[in-house]
């Protein structure tokens, strides 16, 4: 009998733990309280990434920012983020996904989805950098918009206020450079880079919804 019982408890602590984590996976999470950089890491030029009314500032010496909080143990495979985003006119900068910490230099690991209504680069705000790249300017700098990035399996979606502007599935049989070699669909946390002196950037409403 205590056997028994024993087996329904956890059977029963089994079934709601399952059901508490689909709950969480239904659910869009805040990856950033708008009033610290708390859970969240930078390596050099830490002084490039500020907090002022609810936004991430962004302004300074090349840097990356990296989300190192509980939301999944900032490890993530299959996800939806979206990030409301704002650049001054030149600026540069990007949204990196399934990349890991680093102390300096631009991350090796994982893909960019780049910010850039003005930048002397030619490859504009959601382009999947150096992939599938985007020519077109579908948002202006001064202008507040929405930056969504989808990953589930191997297809990348990337959205601008709704609009889709790409849509990539990497091959089973990818081959990237040896510069490139890490640029590839696998899992990770999330960051924000800091361009260059001349770029100012602001997010804000950093949210995430992970994925089955």
């Amino acid at each position: 009998m205590k056997k028994n019982i024993a087996l329904l408890f956890a059977l029963f602590s089994l079934f709601s733990f399952a059901h508490a984590q689909k709950k969480i996976s239904d659910k869009w999470v805040s990856l950033f309280n708008g009033k610290s950089l708390d859970h969240w890491k930078v390596g050099d030029n830490a002084g490039t990434f500020s907090v002022d009314s609810g936004m991430i500032i962004v302004h300074g010496k090349t840097a990356h920012l990296f989300y190192d909080g509980d939301v999944q143990h900032h490890n993530f495979k299959n996800f939806e983020l979206k990030v409301d985003v704002m650049t001054n006119p030149g600026a540069n900068s990007g949204i990196y996904f399934h990349t890991a910490y680093q102390e300096s230099s631009w991350p090796s690991k994982g893909y960019e989805v780049q910010v850039n209504n003005s930048h002397t680069d030619w490859r504009r705000t959601g382009s999947l950098y150096g992939i599938q790249d985007v020519k077109e300017v579908y948002v202006q700098d001064y202008e507040w918009y929405t930056e969504y990035i989808k990953v589930e399996g191997k297809r990348v979606i990337i959205k601008i206020n709704d609009k889709t502007v790409v849509d990539y599935t990497e091959p089973d049989d990818v081959k990237r450079s040896a510069g490139n070699a890490q640029r590839l669909i696998s899992n990770g946390t999330f960051a924000l880079q800091g361009h260059d002196p001349n770029s100012i950037v602001h997010f804000k409403n950093i949210m995430v919804r992970v994925l089955e």
